[in-house]
């Protein structure tokens, strides 16, 4: 009976977890719908807004691998790496901290200064992007809290914040750098 009520509570916790990330993806988009075309909020030295959000959503993402490489090791999933020394875990910690912070400057720029576009194919998919990509991190985030979650909640959750992830830097940061040329 005990493994039963254990069973219920994780896919209790688990609907919860999905739920809250849908909610603030949702609030994202729908916060992002109705902004955008205003002054940037802030560019720190950079000589535009968009260099300053391909600039801080590259170092993200370098970031972000760090985070991928060593989630697999210390899930001994890392190939010919053996045992995850003691310093991977907080390594791991650190950098999706450090990425996060990143990312919170280039998200405010991307809603206040953008908003929720739909000029292009690429631009909803990277504003489709950057709302899952909040959703997946506060699902993961929420999931790190809770007892009982299936263990493949974990994995998969932070499998779509690295998908999204890369997601919006391939529709903005790669488009820039790869055609020089301004984001609309």
């Amino acid at each position: 009976m005990a493994a039963v009520v254990e069973v219920r509570r994780g896919r209790i916790a688990l609907a919860w977890v999905l739920l809250a990330g849908a909610a603030v993806a949702i609030a994202v988009g729908v916060y992002g719908r109705g902004r955008g075309h205003r002054r940037p909020v802030f560019v720190v030295g950079f000589s535009g807004v968009i260099q300053f959000k391909v600039w801080l959503a590259s170092a993200a993402l370098v970031l972000v691998l760090v985070q991928v490489l060593t989630a697999l090791w210390m899930w001994g999933r890392l190939p010919g790496a053996g045992a995850a020394p003691r310093w991977v875990g907080p390594v791991h910690r650190w950098s999706g901290t450090i990425a996060f912070v990143a990312l919170i400057p280039v998200a405010l720029n991307c809603l206040l200064t953008f908003g929720f576009e739909s000029a292009s194919t690429r631009v909803v998919a990277h504003s489709i992007a950057g709302c899952a990509f909040y959703g997946a991190y506060a699902a993961k985030m929420l999931g790190l809290r809770l007892r009982g979650l299936p263990g493949w909640t974990l994995p998969v959750l932070g499998g779509i914040v690295f998908t999204s992830l890369v997601g919006l830097w391939l529709t903005s940061a790669l488009w820039f750098f790869g055609l020089n040329q301004p984001l609309t």
